[in-house]
């Protein structure tokens, strides 16, 4: 049987990087992935010929080098995220208009959201990005959550509401779900609130022609036989100086493998020898985030008409936040809208029909009546897709990292670990997969 040098197990951004970066190398590289799909929690579905939604990562913006590389090199086109006009802020049951960031609500609370702000950006430049478990502080930061923080810097209720929107929308996660080290982690990894908050300027900025997952195709067709599809891998065993990868219906050899899955995945994979005891702890507790993204087509983007961005934020209904993500020649008109956390728990509660009727209601009520007829509705919930189940990255809760941290990306044996979960730069974006296959390619090449 062959001999492989190394096989990486997931066929997303960190996977493909990792494969490209050791074919380059002159390595022999095969490719797993389970899905019948590259791209991982990057997906792009085509409705029809002139019609495509990004049903997972689609957003890239400043700092966020590598991707925009890749992009430019695979001649993928960028353009920039609709963020013109009028904003909507449905607040205490009532809606508003602004412009800018910030919504208009009163003094007390704006005060009270900028301060909240910059003493979390604050915080986490003290925040080491390669040990964050040794950071100054850490044990007692571990040991609160992110809605710890908010209830001892927060005074006032629209202060409140209004960052917990903003919050739960970049972290996927309600806020006592998280781990205060782990978000002041997170926010220094994407630069500081402002870059994980903003479109212009922002993690939000620009979007790619003809969807996200082209650029993740368009990677693996320069890896052409090395990419092996609909391989779900259940089992790694480690035997002498020969690792077997096996599925069910193959079984390869190789002298390394680089698991590129978000950690609560690749604890479900069987190991012999078993994963030491930290390894398996840390997989334990890493639970994904919890997303569904809904999506209504227009035959045109109606609101621009009247001067409305599409972007709105709520504190009552079952979405937190919407986006025009029409295309870039805006010949079909599509709003976004993000429910999250424990709101999107009780979304899915619902039939599918109730789920479409309730957004339906929610755009005309934010976009007037014209939103009642979209051309194909369409909702999808990550929680229910069988190889990441749920979006955007993992979340470490209380104690995690200052437990169990170290066990992140330290290889075991001849196994070695990717994903956007294991970086220190964007972590949980397409940017930090990139990293992380980089990093992990490098790691094999000086032991091969």
């Amino acid at each position: 049987m062959k001999i492989y040098d190394v096989i990486v197990v997931g066929g997303g951004f960190a996977g493909l990087t990792t494969a490209c970066e050791l074919v380059k190398s002159g390595k022999e590289v095969k490719l797993l992935e389970a899905r019948d799909r590259v791209g991982g929690r990057v997906y792009t579905k085509q409705l029809d010929e002139k019609t495509y939604v990004d049903l997972g990562g689609q957003w890239i913006g400043p700092t966020q080098d590598k991707i925009y590389n890749l992009a430019k090199e695979l001649q993928v086109d960028t353009f920039t995220s609709y963020n013109k006009g009028i904003h909507l802020l449905n607040l205490n049951n009532r809606l508003r208009k602004y412009q800018g960031l910030i919504p208009k609500i009163d003094i007390a609370s704006l005060l009270n959201l900028d301060f909240a702000i910059k003493k979390l950006n604050r915080l986490s430049k003290n925040i080491s990005l390669e040990t964050p478990w040794k950071s100054f502080n850490a044990e007692n930061l571990d040991s609160q959550t992110l809605a710890t923080f908010l209830d001892r810097n927060i005074f006032f209720e629209n202060a409140r509401k209004i960052l917990e929107i903003g919050l739960e929308t970049v972290f996927a996660c309600g806020l006592g779900e998280v781990s205060l080290l782990q978000a002041l982690f997170y926010i220094k990894s994407g630069v500081d609130l402002e870059h994980l908050f903003n479109m212009e300027g922002g993690a939000q900025q620009d979007r790619f022609v003809g969807g996200a997952q082209l650029v993740a195709n368009r990677l693996a067709e320069k890896l052409s036989d090395v990419v092996q599809l609909s391989c779900p891998v259940v089992e790694i065993d480690q035997v002498n100086e020969i690792v077997l990868v096996k599925g069910e219906n193959f079984e390869y050899k190789t002298k390394r493998v680089v698991v590129a899955l978000p950690p609560t995945l690749a604890g479900r994979i069987r190991y012999k020898p078993l994963m030491p005891r930290d390894r398996d702890h840390l997989t334990q507790r890493f639970p994904m985030g919890f997303v569904v993204k809904c999506y209504c087509v227009y035959e045109e983007p109606f609101w621009r008409k009247t001067n409305l961005s599409g972007l709105a934020i709520s504190d009552n209904s079952y979405l937190q936040a919407t986006f025009d993500t029409s295309p870039v020649d805006g010949k079909r008109g599509i709003l976004l809208g993000f429910s999250l956390a424990n709101r999107a728990r009780s979304f899915m509660r619902l039939s599918s029909e109730k789920r479409k009727d309730s957004v339906l209601k929610t755009f005309c009520e934010w976009f007037g009546q014209k939103a009642a007829n979209p051309i194909y509705y369409l909702d999808h919930c990550w929680a229910d897709e069988e190889w990441s189940r749920g979006c955007y990255a993992g979340i470490m809760p209380p104690g995690t990292w200052t437990a169990y941290g170290e066990a992140l990306s330290k290889p075991v044996g001849k196994i070695h670990w990717a994903g956007t979960e294991t970086s220190t730069v964007w972590n949980g974006y397409i940017e930090g997969a990139i990293h992380s296959g980089e990093r992990v390619a490098k790691e094999i090449l000086a032991v091969l």
